[in-house]
């Protein structure tokens, strides 16, 4: 975590932020002296736990559960944040699904899912974020998108789609917002040691380091410093930005 208070008065939601990349994200922000407020989907629990961290840092905080793909929910989390605290400075775009498959046998169902939380929950919370930002002239938006969305992969169509949607939305946004002092960027991680990666034998985990230059996978709290430093007065005239976290394999 940022050692450093200079989130010190600070308000950021982060999306999906019960556990794996979002929780090290929400924990990187209340580190840095932020007061974080977290959705989640089903993951009570954990959510609380992540609002129990930050709260145990001497932060504000507390977890509000949604369908990130709700319209109307984003629009009301946003407010409810807005009413408690009075401002948004920093919205983490992080909630996301996988449901892999070739083309051949992908369904509507799964495409039209991931579609959904990984696109359009984007959309809903920036329309619900901006408008705050625009009134504050100062913001930070940080979506966090996938190398998959850079470079493609097989079985992945719908995910890929997704996050290659995630950073033109972050170029676009990024050109509607500049003249508000609002910065808007995106994160690209590579393989993470996730739920997903603690499930892959010995022979898989060593087949897919051999693809990544560095020869390991990232940790969460990797991802979460590069979010961390997006979100700081240190990233104020950087945006529209795309930043690979993925040990070299975009490379």
């Amino acid at each position: 975590m940022r050692a450093t208070n200079e989130l010190q008065g600070k308000v950021a939601l982060v999306t999906g932020a019960s556990r794996g990349i979002g929780k090290a994200i929400a924990l990187e922000l209340a580190g840095a002296g932020a007061d974080v407020m977290i959705s989640y989907r089903s993951a009570e629990a954990e959510a609380e736990q992540v609002v129990e961290a930050i709260r145990g840092m001497g932060r504000k905080s507390a977890a509000y559960k949604s369908d990130a793909a709700d319209h109307a929910k984003s629009k009301e989390i946003v407010d409810a944040i807005i009413a408690s605290s009075q401002r948004l400075d920093i919205l983490v775009n992080n909630a996301g699904i996988t449901r892999d498959g070739l083309i051949m046998r992908m369904s509507e169902e799964d495409w039209d899912a991931v579609i959904a939380t990984n696109l359009k929950s984007m959309f809903n919370m920036c329309k619900a974020a901006s408008r705050p930002m625009m009134s504050q002239r100062a913001g930070k938006i940080i979506n966090i998108t996938s190398i998959a969305g850079v470079t493609g992969n097989a079985g992945q169509t719908n995910y890929a789609a997704s996050k290659a949607g995630v950073i033109g939305f972050t170029k676009s946004l990024a050109k509607e917002l500049g003249s508000r002092n609002i910065q808007v960027n995106a994160v690209a991680p590579g393989f993470v040691e996730t739920d997903m990666t603690a499930k892959l034998s010995d022979e898989q985990r060593k087949r897919l380091e051999e693809t990544i230059p560095l020869k390991r996978t990232a940790k969460p709290e990797e991802i979460a410093h590069v979010v961390g430093f997006f979100a700081s007065p240190a990233a104020d005239y950087i945006t529209g930005q795309v930043l690979c976290v993925d040990g070299g394999m975009v490379m």
